[in-house]
């Protein structure tokens, strides 16, 4: 892999974690507070086990879309495909942002069914261009899957 590869590689890598680190600006401060006050269902996960999920998963994301651009910046479906990733990380900033910032759980259930949507819009997308790619997004939305879940519950329990 040349340097132009790798340095393509870290900067899609850094750019998916610091998705990831700005929706923590909105996240953290409301986890101890208005978080922890609320009803949870029982299959809640422990509270140490989200920030290596979404480490992982902000990874595999940049090592996604970086398959989907080595193909090629000048192909249409490589500019759809990256326009749709694009927007399915701003989505998870926002579901950030409105559920734990805004402590809007019902607007925080709608961001996270379209951010859904947006993941698979995505894997779609990706598929066209790199179906491995498009792979390394299935444990993403599975996980997304899981927190819809545990959005919903949460509304219904407060």
């Amino acid at each position: 892999m040349r340097l132009k590869e790798w340095s393509a590689l870290v900067v899609a890598i850094v750019a998916s974690e610091l998705a990831g680190v700005l929706g923590s600006v909105f996240t953290m401060p409301a986890i101890p507070t208005w978080y922890a006050g609320l009803v949870k269902p029982a299959l809640n996960p422990p509270a140490w086990v989200f920030a290596p999920v979404w480490t992982t998963l902000y990874f595999l994301m940049g090592v996604a879309a970086y398959l989907v651009w080595r193909k090629g910046w000048r192909r249409v479906s490589v500019k759809v495909a990256l326009g749709v990733f694009a927007g399915q990380l701003l989505l998870n900033v926002l579901w950030s942002l409105v559920f734990f910032g805004l402590h809007n759980i019902s607007a925080g259930l709608v961001c996270i069914v379209a951010l859904w949507m947006f993941i698979l819009a995505t894997m779609m997308a990706f598929a066209r261009v790199s179906r491995a790619a498009a792979w390394l997004l299935l444990p993403y939305l599975l996980w997304v899957s899981f927190a819809s879940y545990l959005n919903y519950s949460i509304l219904m329990l407060n």
